[in-house]
């Protein structure tokens, strides 16, 4: 495993945020999105492969992570 240097990503909250404080990031990268909490941006960010978060993404806009 390798570290990838996060501070020079555009961070980005969806646009369906309701600005609550309780919001996730997103940075694309080549290979990975990275997520991270809004409310803490220096925490460590979570990486996950594209293709997991398309799978994920494709998930959600199916309805099975009902809120």
């Amino acid at each position: 495993m390798h570290e990838v240097d996060l501070t020079h990503l555009n961070w980005r909250k969806s646009s369906y945020s309701s600005g609550n404080g309780q919001c996730v990031e997103a940075a694309f990268l080549r290979e990975a999105v990275a997520t991270r909490d809004s409310k803490d941006p220096q925490s460590p960010a979570l990486v996950f492969r594209t293709d997991g978060w398309s799978s994920f993404i494709s998930a959600i806009k199916q309805g099975h992570f009902p809120g």
